[in-house]
């Protein structure tokens, strides 16, 4: 059936309360999204952030009386709130229909592809990782981990052990066990994520090379490649442990660095590693670096 979309400009400190009201006045679902193209980094595990604008969409049937609707809002919230109040008409789809249209395979380097459930491998002798999009681990969509995997895709790892530290959905180390890794160890702060890497791996098939752990049980050991595509912050105070977990001789690859983060970060690991040039993807540094 159709559908009535109502949409109010909102800020984190208004997002709750207007959320509240439009459930309480019928709405189907509720949607927050970002008004600015404000870039949201990982959050903490129990972490919620939010904009610092945004927009709120109630979905209401489609005979819902948009005047009284109004009226009710009106009553409990500012008029600069309610100055942004717009509603108009939606069009019935099947929206996981038109989702999974825009969800393609997706190219990395010269051999490696992610290739979502639904949609047949482009090139079935290539390097193929079958995962679908989802809500909270990297799908190969953002510049961080696209930047990661075409270093990926160019690396001979035949035989290597790898950390991929900040594993979030298992990408990089499946992308690491498929392109010849011997043995992969996948570290997060997020029990969740451990528990998506290690779906994605036996959907794969490479749940034999991959294994996971929080960072608190992390052993000593030694890796011919450390991967960590987080946030500039964390990696810049992991510096001495991802480069003491490195061989001599051994690779490093950092992701999740904003360029003008990207000089603090190189010089926290410049101290332990031979670095590469920098390799930048629109607002996105990727970092590498050989073991001293």
């Amino acid at each position: 059936m159709p559908w009535l979309k109502l949409t109010l400009n909102s800020n984190p400190e208004q997002s709750e309360i207007i959320s509240d009201l439009l459930e309480e006045q019928g709405a189907q679902a509720i949607t927050l999204i970002d008004a600015e193209d404000q870039p949201l980094y990982e959050p903490l595990p129990g972490e919620i952030p939010l904009w610092n604008k945004m927009e709120i969409t109630g979905l209401f049937e489609a005979d819902k009386d948009i005047e009284s609707l109004r009226q009710a809002l009106s009553s409990k919230l500012p008029y600069s709130v309610m100055e942004s109040f717009r509603a108009s008409p939606l069009e019935d789809k099947d929206w996981s229909r038109v989702w999974m249209d825009e969800y393609h395979p997706m190219q990395f380097g010269e051999n490696l592809w992610i290739v979502p459930s639904w949609t047949p491998a482009p090139d079935p002798d290539a390097t193929n990782i079958l995962l679908d999009p989802g809500l909270a681990f990297g799908t190969g969509t953002h510049p961080t981990t696209a930047m990661c995997l075409r270093w990926l895709d160019g690396q001979d790892l035949s035989g290597q052990q790898v950390l991929d530290y900040g594993c979030g959905s298992g990408i990089l180390a499946i992308a690491a066990a498929k392109l010849g890794a011997e043995s992969i160890l996948g570290i997060d702060i997020d029990p969740q994520a451990l528990i998506a890497t290690q779906s994605n791996a036996e959907r794969n098939e490479v749940s034999d090379k991959i294994e996971t752990s929080l960072p608190i049980d992390l052993e000593q050991a030694h890796y011919d490649r450390v991967l960590a595509n987080i946030l500039a912050g964390p990696l810049e105070s992991l510096a001495p442990l991802l480069c003491g977990a490195l061989k001599s001789g051994g690779q490093l690859v950092l992701s999740g660095i904003l360029a003008q983060q990207a000089d603090t970060v190189r010089h926290a690991y410049a101290q332990f590693c031979n670095m590469d040039s920098t390799i930048q993807d629109g607002d996105w540094i990727r970092l590498s670096g050989t073991r001293h």
